[in-house]
């Protein structure tokens, strides 16, 4: 977004380590990170230990995360394997109504 002060997770990365507060977190937009620098699993890698939240949608239209560019079954595994026991946020245009956009959550769901 024009104008928008922190476009650059390598620049956050830093801001983050000379701030030196342990409250002071990375929110780790998957979409924005592939649009702007791609290589999002290492970046995952890289940058756990300070991401504080995760957001997702679908690249490049930015609806549901259920295909497209990025394989979000094997992102939201690798959000296991690293760790993160935070909170997934959809930041998404759905194509259609609400509700039917979220069948894509039904495999991750709780029965």
């Amino acid at each position: 977004m024009p104008g928008y002060f922190l476009d650059d997770f390598d620049l956050a990365e830093k801001i983050i380590a000379d701030a030196g507060m342990p409250n002071v977190k990375l929110q780790f937009d998957i979409y924005h990170r592939q649009i702007m620098h791609g290589d999002v699993t290492m970046a995952l890698r890289r940058l756990m230990p300070i991401v504080g939240h995760v957001q997702i949608a679908s690249v490049p239209s930015r609806n549901e995360p259920d295909g497209e560019e990025l394989n979000y079954p094997f992102l939201f595994a690798e959000l296991d394997r690293l760790g993160y026991d935070g909170y997934v946020g959809c930041e998404y245009n759905p194509r259609g109504p609400t509700v039917d956009g979220l069948a894509w959550f039904k495999p991750y769901g709780r029965s």
